[in-house]
Parts: C-alpha cells; sequence; structure tokens
C-alpha cells in the first residue's frame, strides 16, 4: 500500500512540474506590482513592454495589472528573441488615481532575455518616493 502512495505522490509531482514547465513556455513574462504602504497589490497599473533596437525602443504590448497587482501573460503573441527589453510601469496615473503625489511619474525597468525557454519575472515593489525591483520567479 505504501509503494502505491508513493508512486501516486511522483506522478503528482512530475505533473505539477510539467504544468509549471508549459506555463514558463506558454508566458515568457510576467509583472506584479505591490504598493509598500499599504502592504497590498496595486491593480490598475498600466505597464508597457518594449525591446531595444538601434535606434531606440520597439513598443511590443500593453497592458494593466489585475485586482492581484499581476500582469500573468505579458509576452505578446510572438516568438520570443534574446536581446534587451524593459518594462515601464506607469505609476503616476496609479497614484493619482489613489490621491496621492508621486515623485515618479513612470519606472522604466530594463532587463536581457537570454534563455527563451525560461520565464521572467519582473516584480516592483513601490511607494510614493521610492520602489525597488529585481528578477522575480
Amino acid at each position: 500500500m505504501m509503494k502505491a502512495y508513493f508512486n501516486a505522490a511522483a506522478l503528482a509531482l512530475a505533473l505539477t512540474a510539467s504544468a509549471t514547465t508549459m506555463a514558463a513556455e506558454q508566458n515568457l513574462l510576467s509583472v506584479h506590482v505591490l504598493n509598500q504602504q499599504t502592504g497590498k497589490p496595486a491593480p490598475n497599473v498600466e505597464v508597457t513592454l518594449e525591446q531595444k533596437q538601434d535606434a531606440g525602443w520597439k513598443f511590443l504590448n500593453k497592458a494593466s495589472t489585475d485586482k492581484d497587482g499581476r500582469i500573468k501573460q505579458f509576452w505578446p503573441a510572438q516568438p520570443a528573441a534574446s536581446g534587451d527589453y524593459r518594462v515601464v510601469f506607469k505609476t503616476g496615473r496609479y497614484f493619482s488615481e489613489q490621491k496621492q503625489e508621486s515623485f515618479f511619474p513612470e519606472i522604466p525597468v530594463e532587463f536581457h532575455i537570454s534563455n527563451t525557454n525560461e520565464h521572467y519575472h519582473v516584480p516592483l515593489l513601490l511607494s510614493q518616493y521610492g520602489y525597488s525591483t529585481y528578477r522575480g520567479s
């Protein structure tokens, strides 16, 4: 009986890992915005995605964070390529809607995609007068 339990557990773990891998392949990029002052997600933050080109930045996508402060599938419907990208968080409008001032009307975060088989997550921890970001998972 124990053997069947371990086999079922191993199967469940393998299926979960497989589903996670498939989700990452289907969703190259996601973002998440948390308001550090409230400790809550920041909904309705407009975010743009751009790719670095010789002459500047090429627009790829635009979306707004959901009620959980997330954009779960932010990569546009086009093949991924390694290179330099940036997401630009439109934070001025978000704070204006909260009836608060902000020092940063936009927060551009540049990053490099080297492996298009990996998932890239860009979280933003936000306050009116500061922010931090990192490569998430």
